[in-house]
């Protein structure tokens, strides 16, 4: 109810996404919810949906105190990331402090002495104090592609050699503690991975798109099923992957509670360099490593560094 009442819009297929259930008991379901009173209107046709008519239906959220721990611990845990909108994350940390009562405000400072994350400072005990510094650029793509994913930007990887790009945006994502993004490049047709702080004066694209949304998705799905590497994991491998990882591999979680996990990659086998520096990184994954496809190229890498390791005597 809350999902639907902080929506004008919204589909069946949407609440099926969202909540993991069938079209059967998604409509069940919203019919219960239009039962109990829940002002909505149906929209039928192609693009139809449910409108809400009323958006105040439901009274202000509240957090419990188990709510509250989990969001301060979020920005603890994100303390040295590199997240955008680094002001508004202050005030709103202020915020959930000042709306704790005193017993809660006590849990939450004492939370910030006991609990230690990755890449956080344990020597600098300032409770408000996020020193990250997001790519200058960020906060202006988050900005654009929320109203549309259809860009121009400047891209310069070298200085004073910039490139203007006609791109459509499919993801922008932080990896070994850099921001990327992940665009369709339109003039070259191929997708890739730019680093944020590379582009600039990123804009909505006045030209008209070469190819649709849904085009552009199913050319993603198709370039994955032709990958060469596609790689299983499991849960210690999931880990040693979010530690460290190539720059914009995406990994999707097969299991409950990120217990297991699948990767593809297309590799140059020809680039002897980039055979060489997946080989170290594979084996630096763990036993848990299931390779559903790998090229024969790199097979042989894998089996030479295994060969020759040496032990003492």
């Amino acid at each position: 109810m809350r999902y639907i009442n902080n929506r004008a819009h919204f589909t069946i297929a949407e609440i099926q996404r969202e909540f993991k259930i069938s079209r059967a008991t998604a409509i069940r379901d919203i019919n219960e919810i239009q039962a109990m009173g829940f002002p909505l209107t149906t929209e039928l046709g192609r693009g139809g949906g449910y409108n809400v008519l009323q958006n105040q239906y439901l009274p202000a959220a509240r957090f419990t105190p188990d709510e509250l721990k989990a969001i301060f611990i979020s920005f603890i845990a994100s303390k040295n990331s590199q997240l955008p909108y680094l002001q508004n994350r202050r005030s709103i940390t202020e915020k959930l402090i000042g709306i704790a009562s005193q017993t809660q405000q006590d849990e939450l400072i004492e939370l910030n002495h006991i609990l230690l994350f990755e890449n956080t400072n344990p020597a600098n005990p300032n409770l408000l104090e996020l020193d990250d510094a997001a790519p200058a650029e960020l906060n202006q793509l988050i900005s654009l592609a929320v109203r549309d994913k259809h860009l121009r930007v400047t891209y310069e990887p070298s200085p004073g050699w910039p490139q203007l790009l006609d791109v459509f945006l499919l993801h922008i994502f932080n990896s070994n503690a850099q921001w990327l993004v992940e665009v369709y490049d339109f003039d070259t047709d191929e997708f890739r991975y730019l680093p944020v702080d590379l582009l600039r004066d990123s804009a909505i694209s006045e030209d008209e798109m070469k190819h649709s949304e849904q085009e552009i998705l199913s050319k993603k799905r198709i370039g994955a099923r032709h990958s060469n590497l596609v790689v299983k994991l499991d849960a210690a491998g999931i880990q040693r992957f979010k530690r460290m990882h190539p720059p914009g591999i995406i990994l999707s979680f097969t299991g409950m509670f990120q217990s297991s996990g699948i990767f593809n990659v297309q590799l140059d086998v020809s680039d002897a360099e980039e055979l060489a520096y997946y080989a170290d990184w594979l084996l630096f994954l763990g036993k848990g490593v299931v390779f559903e496809r790998i090229p024969a190229e790199l097979r042989l890498i894998l089996e030479d560094r295994l060969t020759h390791l040496r032990f003492p005597n």
